[in-house]
């Protein structure tokens, strides 16, 4: 989430990564769909956490705009 000053980074100047489920959740589709954006290219991970990926929200948005357009 943005901090006050509109970034989207975490206290020490890192980018905030979360998993995918809250990635689906804050554009508003499935899981699955998260995981298809990576396979087909469009989203990649920022991260793990274990055997989690980890996505940075913008580049999540960025994912959804563009397969957005391609509908």
């Amino acid at each position: 989430m943005p901090d006050r000053h509109g970034s989207d980074r975490g206290a020490a100047g890192q980018p905030t990564l979360i998993p995918g489920p809250l990635a689906a959740r804050e554009v508003g589709v499935a899981p699955a769909t998260i995981r298809k954006w990576v396979q087909l290219g469009h989203l990649a991970p920022a991260g793990k956490a274990g055997r989690a990926q980890l996505f940075r929200l913008e580049d999540v948005f960025a994912a959804e705009r563009a397969t957005r357009r391609t509908r």
